[in-house]
């Protein structure tokens, strides 16, 4: 049997993906480098996890970045839920324009917007103000996600919970939430992915004394690379990977029709 020979779409494919990766396999080997600079190599260690470890304003920095994910993906959805179902039962074309439009406007024009709404109605600059920034662009994916969902639900499963009784809103938790709880699960993964590794639009909306994680990242590259910043880079590639994977993972029967 004969070999079948590479092609040059696999090649041209492999070039695409050593182009895309190789830079942050790059990071993730010299987060371990044992140099303070990333000229070049000089050996293995893990010293710089160590200085991770002990680096309060990283942590600090980490704490809020998890908090301000966990915050806005439970809240982006619950709203992004109801407005997926709403958006699915009556077709309302205002409704679906205001929640798909933070999905296609620009990060920057967003963070401006946002960050001239919160000063015209004298709200501090803050971790809160980061938190409503994240919910108010996370409701629009968690919303497509859903209702990608409820576009394979049979009607006639809510028809015939009502026949036998239930209330609408028991219908939609015993009957609709069930069905389309795998939806519901990528869109909070992916709305915890998306708020971990914002940068534009909290940069306008959050204040100098509690930042996040990609602000504390940035503040740092300013100055000089250092394996220091790779490691915490690796770190936060890893979690964003994990929670990807893991809605990538939950949204593949999005299509499936339960029966």
């Amino acid at each position: 049997m004969k070999r079948e020979r590479i092609g040059w779409p696999a090649l041209f494919g492999g070039g695409v993906c050593l182009f895309l990766y190789a830079p942050l396999l790059l990071v993730v080997a010299y987060s371990f480098n044992d140099s303070r600079l990333n000229a070049e190599w000089t050996g293995f260690t893990l010293r710089w996890y160590g200085v991770l470890a002990r680096d309060l304003a990283m942590q600090r920095a980490a704490w809020n970045s998890l908090m301000i994910a966990v915050e806005a993906a439970v809240c982006a959805s619950v709203l992004g839920t109801l407005a997926a179902f709403a958006m699915y039962r009556y077709r309302p074309r205002a409704l679906t324009a205001l929640v798909i439009a933070p999905v296609a406007i620009p990060e920057v024009l967003m963070g401006v917007s946002l960050l001239l709404f919160f000063v015209s109605i004298n709200l501090e600059l803050g971790l809160l103000t980061v938190v409503l920034s994240h919910i108010t662009f996370c409701v629009g994916f968690v919303a497509v996600v859903v209702r990608s969902r409820l576009e394979g639900l049979d009607d006639s499963l809510i028809d015939a919970a009502r026949d036998l009784g239930a209330t609408p809103l028991q219908a939609i938790w015993y009957v609709v939430l069930p069905l389309i709880l795998p939806g519901v699960a990528a869109g909070a993964l992916l709305a915890f992915t998306l708020s971990m590794d914002d940068f534009v639009v909290t940069f306008f909306t959050s204040g100098p004394r509690q930042p996040t994680l990609p602000i504390q990242i940035y503040s740092m590259i300013r100055i000089a690379v250092t394996p220091e910043v790779n490691a915490v880079s690796s770190i936060l590639m890893l979690i964003t990977l994990a929670a990807s994977l893991a809605a990538f993972r939950m949204s593949r029967d999005v299509w499936r029709v339960h029966v």
